[in-house]
C-alpha cells in the first residue's frame, strides 16, 4: 500500500489539529460562548474534619451581581454513595453540598452565583461559616493502625515467598517512599452547564465522554439520554478528568436552581484540593536471588492513604507480579483512611510509583550480587505471564535493554559507585525497565461520506477525546488509510456524546480502542456500498467511483471495534528500557540530567512524531518525581502548603537532558488487527528508578524517598561496601 500521499498510519505528520491549536482557534470547555451565562465560584472548608454549625450568607447574597449562594440547607437533594467507604471508579455518583459534614480541608461547602466571575469570586469571602471543629487525621505515621484491606486490588500470592528467601544467596529488604503528587494539567478544570427543559447540555473538560454521562445520570438521578456532553479540546489531563468532579456537579446544579447556564472554574489553588492527586506509597520490598542472578522471591507490599469516605488504591504491585520470572511472589495493598480527598489514578497508576520500588530494588540487588543490572534483568527474563500463565503476545524487553545499553554508551558505565569524576561532579549511569498493559476496549465510530467536484471526503465522528495525545490526528490517518483518501480530505469530531461511543481516553487504552471502531467503520461504508452495486467484499474500487456507481451525493455508516477472542489467551503489555546519565555536584548536592536514552516496544506506532511527543512528556514527569514533584500537608490544620507553582515545583526545559527517544518495529496482530498497543503511559514507568540508580552509580548514596533534594543529596551517607 502506497501512503505517502495518503498520509496513512505509520508516517510521522504534524497534528491534523495543530494550526486550530496555536492560532487559538481550538474550542476548550470554557471557552464556549453560552447566551445568558452566569458564573459561580466554590466556597472551601477551612477545617479538616468536624461540622458546620452556621452559615451567614446575607452579605454575600447583599452584592451588586450575586444571584444565589448555595449551601447544604438549600441544594438540590442528589444521590450518593449507598455504603460507607465504597471502592470508586469512573462512573461513581459525585454529590456535593447535601450534608454539614467536613471530610477535609478545602472541601466544598458553598456555592456562589453571580453574574460575573470577579463578583462570584468576591462573594465568596463574605459567606460566613462557623464550625464545630473534630480532630482530624491526616498524619501518615500515626495513621498506619488503622490501615484497612482494600477493596481491589486483591492480594496475590504464588508459591511461598517465606521459602524463597530461605534458599538464597542473597536477600535484600528495604523500604521506598513515593510522595504524594498532583496531576496540574496546563486547563484547569471546568464545566458550563445548561437545562433546556428536562434536558442538560454540560461543556466540560473530561477525558471519558461516557462515563460522565453516567456520572451525571447517577448523581441527578436522571436518563442518559437528557444529558449531553461536550469536550472536543482538552488541555491536559493525567488522569486527573477521568472521574466527573464535584464542580461539575456544582455546575448542573446551580443551572437547574438559577434557571441560567452556570460555568464553573476551578482555580489552581483549588485543584490541589478539589481534584484528585497521586497517593503517598510506602512500598516495602523484599527479594531474595541465588549467586547466579536468578530470583526466588520477591514481595511487594504497599501502604497508602485514602479519604474517609470512599476508597481508592493504587495499584503499586501490579508491576511486580508480571515483569521477571520469580517463583515465589507476594503482593499486598493496605489503605489508611485519612482527612485528605480521595486519591485517583495519575498517570501510569501503580507503575510509576511500582516500578520505582520494583527498578530500584533490582538495581540493588544486582550490586549485592556484584552483576551488571541490565545483565541481572535479562537473566530474570520471562515470555510468560508469571502472574497468570499466559504467554505475552510479544514482549522484546531484553531488546530494549541491549538497544538501549548500546545508544547510551552503557559500556563507559563507571563500574565501581563514585569513580569517575568530571571537576567537581560526579558522573554516573542508570537502568531500569518499563512494562505497562495495553487494553484494547470496544470502541465504535461513524464515517460520513460526501462527493465534492469529484472528490470524495470523509468525516468521523467519535466520542473519543484528545488529551494533547494525537487522537484528532491518528483517528485522520487511520481513515485516510483504509479509505484510500488523503488526509486533507478527512474530517475528525470528537468529544460529543452525541457521538458513537468509546471507552474514553485513560489506561493506554485509547490508540488502539479508537483507531480499531475508526477502521471497522471505514471497513462497513465501503462493504455496505459494494452491496449496493452487487460487487464482492474483496472486489478493490475507488470510494468515489463506489458513490458515483450508487448515485449518492453522501453515505454513512457506523462501527464497533471488539477484542476477539484470542486476546484472551494471552498478556498484552508494552515494554521498555530507560538510561539515564546524571553529574552530581559534589559540594552542593545538585544534579542534572546529562542524557536520557528511552527504548520501547509498543507495537505498530501510528505517528512517530505525537507518539515521541508522549514519550517525551512521560520522561519529563518521570524526571519531576525525582527532582521537586511533592505535595506536602500542614500538619497543624491538615491543608496542604503547596498551594501553587510558586511552591509545587515541576520540571522544566533546563530540568531535562538530551533525550534519544527509539521504538522498535513491532506490529503485534495479537494485541488488535492493527498492531497497536498503549505508549502514553509507558513513558513514565521506571524513569524515576533510572534516575535513582543513576545517581547511586555516580555517588555511592542510595535514596529511597522521593524527591531527591541538594538537601538530602548531602546529608546521605555512602553506602556500605561502596569505597
Amino acid at each position: 500500500m502506497k501512503t505517502n500521499n495518503i498520509k496513512g498510519t505509520g508516517e510521522a505528520i504534524n497534528r491534523v489539529d495543530g494550526r486550530l491549536k496555536v492560532t487559538g482557534q481550538a474550542t476548550y470547555a470554557g471557552e464556549f460562548s453560552v447566551k445568558n451565562k452566569v458564573y459561580a465560584q466554590g466556597v472551601n472548608s477551612t477545617i479538616a474534619k468536624g461540622k458546620i454549625t452556621s452559615i451567614d450568607v446575607t452579605e454575600a447574597l447583599a452584592q451588586p451581581g450575586v444571584i444565589e449562594v448555595i449551601t447544604y440547607q438549600n441544594a438540590l437533594k442528589l444521590k450518593g454513595h449507598e455504603k460507607d467507604l465504597p471502592a470508586i471508579d469512573n462512573t461513581t455518583p459525585m454529590a456535593v453540598l447535601q450534608s454539614p459534614d467536613v471530610h477535609y480541608y478545602g472541601e466544598y461547602v458553598a456555592l456562589v452565583v453571580a453574574e460575573t466571575i470577579e463578583q462570584a469570586q468576591y462573594a465568596c469571602r463574605l459567606v460566613k461559616i462557623e464550625y464545630a471543629k473534630e480532630e482530624a487525621l491526616t498524619d501518615f505515621a500515626a495513621a498506619k493502625s488503622t490501615a484497612i484491606k482494600p477493596a481491589a486490588p486483591e492480594d496475590y500470592f504464588r508459591g511461598d515467598v517465606e521459602k524463597g528467601l530461605a534458599e538464597a544467596d542473597e536477600t535484600l529488604e528495604v523500604t521506598y517512599v513515593t510522595p504524594i503528587e498532583h496531576h496540574h494539567p496546563m486547563e484547569l478544570h471546568t464545566a458550563i452547564a445548561t437545562w433546556m427543559g428536562d434536558e442538560v447540555e454540560i461543556y466540560a473538560s473530561q477525558q471519558m465522554i461516557d462515563n460522565s454521562v453516567k456520572t451525571i445520570a447517577n448523581t441527578f438521578d436522571i436518563p442518559e439520554k437528557n444529558i449531553r456532553v461536550i469536550s472536543p479540546f482538552i488541555g491536559g489531563g493525567f488522569g486527573s478528568k477521568l472521574q466527573t468532579h464535584r464542580h461539575v456537579t456544582l455546575a448542573v446544579m446551580a443551572a437547574k436552581m438559577t434557571g441560567r447556564p452556570v460555568h464553573v472554574t476551578v482555580t489552581r489553588t483549588q485543584m490541589f484540593t478539589n481534584t484528585t492527586m497521586r497517593q503517598r506509597n510506602e512500598q516495602k520490598m523484599r527479594l531474595g536471588a541465588t549467586k547466579d542472578g536468578k530470583l526466588t522471591a520477591l514481595a511487594h507490599e504497599t501502604l497508602s492513604h485514602t479519604s474517609t469516605y470512599e476508597q481508592y488504591q493504587e495499584p503499586c504491585g501490579t508491576v511486580s507480579k508480571m515483569l521477571y520470572a520469580t517463583p515465589n511472589n507476594e503482593v499486598k495493598h493496605r489503605l489508611m483512611p485519612l482527612n485528605l480527598q480521595t486519591p485517583f489514578a495519575m498517570r501510569a497508576p501503580g507503575e510509576a510509583p511500582g516500578s520505582f520500588a520494583l527498578e530500584s530494588a533490582m538495581d540493588e540487588m544486582a550490586w549485592k550480587l556484584g552483576m551488571d543490572p541490565i545483565e541481572f534483568r535479562i537473566k530474570n527474563d520471562t515470555q510468560t505471564d508469571p502472574s497468570n500463565g499466559k504467554p505475552f503476545s510479544s514482549r522484546l524487553l531484553n531488546e530494549c535493554l541491549r538497544i538501549g545499553a548500546d545508544k547510551m554508551g552503557w559500556e563507559n558505565r563507571p563500574k565501581t559507585p563514585r569513580s569517575r569524576r568530571e571537576g567537581s561532579w560526579l558522573v554516573g549511569y542508570g537502568v531500569s525497565a518499563a512494562s505497562r498493559a495495553s487494553p484494547y476496549q470496544e470502541s465504535a465510530a461513524k464515517v460520513i461520506l460526501r462527493a465534492k467536484g469529484g472528490e470524495v471526503h470523509a468525516t468521523v465522528q467519535t466520542d473519543a477525546t484528545d488529551i494533547g495525545t494525537g487522537t484528532y490526528s491518528i483517528l485522520a490517518q487511520t481513515a485516510a488509510e483504509y479509505l484510500q483518501i488523503p488526509i486533507e480530505r478527512i474530517t475528525v469530531e470528537l468529544g460529543d456524546s452525541r457521538f458513537p461511543v468509546t471507552p474514553g481516553s485513560g489506561g493506554s487504552w485509547g490508540a488502539a480502542s479508537f483507531s480499531m471502531g475508526v477502521k471497522v467503520a471505514c471497513d462497513n461504508v465501503l462493504k455496505e456500498l459494494k452491496e449496493k452495486v452487487g460487487m464482492s467484499e474483496d472486489a478493490q474500487a475507488n470510494v468515489a467511483q463506489l458513490l458515483l456507481d450508487n448515485n449518492l451525493a453522501t453515505f454513512e455508516a457506523t462501527g464497533t471495534a471488539t477484542p476477539d477472542e484470542g486476546r484472551a489467551g494471552y498478556s498484552v503489555f508494552s515494554f521498555g528500557a530507560n538510561f539515564t546519565e546524571v553529574w552530581v555536584n559534589e559540594h552542593t548536592g545538585m544534579f542534572r540530567i546529562k542524557r536520557m536514552v528511552n527504548v520501547s516496544s509498543a507495537g505498530k506506532i501510528l505517528n512517530p512524531k505525537t507518539a515521541y511527543g508522549q514519550i517525551l512528556g512521560g520522561l519529563t514527569m518521570g524526571a519531576g518525581m525525582v527532582i521537586a514533584e511533592q505535595t506536602k500537608v500542614e500538619p497543624n490544620f491538615g491543608n496542604f502548603i503547596t498551594r501553587s507553582f510558586a511552591d509545587y515545583h515541576v520540571p522544566v526545559n533546563l530540568d531535562m537532558a538530551n533525550v534519544e527517544v527509539i521504538f522498535l518495529p513491532e506490529e503485534d496482530k495479537i494485541a488488535n488487527a492493527m498492531g497497536i498497543k498503549g505508549v502514553g503511559e509507558l513513558g513514565i514507568t521506571g524513569v524515576a528508578s533510572a534516575i535513582a540508580n543513576a545517581i547511586f552509580n555516580a555517588t555511592g548514596k542510595r535514596f529511597r524517598d522521593l524527591p531527591i533534594t541538594p538537601e538530602k543529596m548531602v546529608m546521605a551517607e555512602v553506602e556500605a561496601g561502596v569505597v
